[in-house]
């Protein structure tokens, strides 16, 4: 550290250097991220809260309140008048809290010490960290031939020590959509907590049925359903870090809070003590400047963009994996590996990832890539297959 103050100057100058180095979502080559550049209106709402702290809500009662209207905001597209929950960091955080609210409900009501929290095999990693954790058995379930969850594969690895199950609304990979209604049934007949986690399609999903989508029922319609992680930092255009964690009622949260005797609340249910106000304050702010007309109209235009890039790769001769549901595509080439096709657009510099399972090129059609980067990518992905 340096011994005599810098200029504010020489301190941004540096900064400068250092964010010279990032990639920028306005470049349009950022191809794999599901998250996207927050809503100016977002924006300046964070900043506004940004010296405001959750983990002490009696300090800040106004941005607390902020926090209660989003979730009650939230819940109300999902199925729900009076969800409670936080905002946190995100889903992995989301995935981890309502995990260890099943594992601990289990525990208190069923004895269930050795738990089993079981999930497809398209489940984001945050279930491994929960696993860990937590101290649970993670059972990964097969899949169907479009990449969802198998129900008869949930039945079939129920035991008495399962605490949880894990659905997916919007998989991390495809943005495939599981059979939560299957599994609702399955977890209301063996007395188990299901998850959804619709940390990618909870802000999409719910707009584009009232649009007439055929889409599945995915949130708390359904009866088996316990807690709905859902991202406002994603599709939902709010800054870093804005997670979303609803649960159907205070139990859920009873279930793992602690108590906090110092504080000006006297027991907390979050893992993180301090929290960020800003998330909430941001949150609300885009929420209410789009209203669902505005979250709708993003949906369309996103799988607008996505069913154009599908039927580009189809006509360039690229295998889709599946037929995309939501806004991601994933492909490969008949006659590359996935990883030379990577390192062949990364050389471009395109920014992609590739997802696991199965091993493909993964596009995620978010804000920032705009139809004319779609058709200077498909032009690359031409002379690299006429170059084969």
């Amino acid at each position: 550290m340096n011994e005599k103050p810098m200029s504010q100057d020489e301190i941004f100058n540096e900064l400068d250097k250092f964010q010279a180095m990032d990639c920028k979502y306005s470049d349009g080559r950022i191809l794999g991220s599901m998250c996207t550049e927050a809503h100016p209106i977002a924006k300046e709402a964070f900043f506004k809260f940004v010296d405001s702290n959750l983990g002490d809500p009696g300090l800040f009662k106004g941005t607390k309140l902020i926090e209660d209207t989003v979730i009650k905001m939230i819940g109300s597209f999902l199925s729900i008048e009076n969800p409670v929950g936080h905002m946190v960091t995100g889903g992995t955080e989301a995935n981890i809290m309502a995990i260890r609210s099943a594992r601990n409900m289990a525990r208190d009501s069923k004895g269930i010490e050795d738990g089993e929290l079981i999930v497809p095999k398209s489940a984001h990693f945050s279930f491994k960290k929960a696993a860990d954790m937590l101290n649970l058995n993670l059972i990964r379930v097969d899949l169907d031939d479009n990449y969802r969850i198998n129900p008869e594969c949930v039945e079939e690895n129920i035991t008495e020590n399962t605490v949880a199950i894990v659905g997916i609304a919007g998989t991390t990979e495809l943005g495939m959509i599981d059979p939560i209604e299957d599994l609702s049934e399955i977890a209301i007949q063996n007395d188990v907590h299901l998850h959804v986690d619709a940390a990618f399609g909870g802000f999409s999903i719910p707009f584009l049925k009232e649009r007439g989508y055929d889409l599945p029922n995915f949130d708390f319609s359904l009866e088996g359903v316990k807690s709905i992680t859902v991202d406002p930092h994603k599709m939902g255009l709010s800054p870093i870090p804005s997670g979303g964690i609803l649960f159907r009622d205070q139990s859920y949260l009873d279930a793992m809070s602690v108590d906090s005797p110092y504080l000006t609340i006297k027991n907390q249910s979050t893992i993180v003590g301090t929290r960020l106000g800003a998330a909430s304050a941001a949150t609300y702010a885009v929420m209410n400047y789009l209203g669902k007309e505005g979250y709708a109209n993003n949906a369309i235009e996103a799988l607008d963009k996505t069913d154009f890039l599908a039927k580009s790769l189809k006509e360039l001769g690229f295998e889709l994996i599946v037929e995309p549901k939501l806004n991601i595509v994933a492909f490969n080439h008949p006659d590359l590996e996935t990883e030379e096709l990577a390192k062949l657009l990364e050389e471009r510099n395109w920014k992609v990832s590739c997802s696991s399972y199965p091993k493909a090129i993964r596009i995620i059609l978010m804000n920032h890539i705009k139809k004319e980067h779609l058709i200077e990518l498909l032009n690359d992905l031409k002379d690299i297959s006429n170059s084969i």
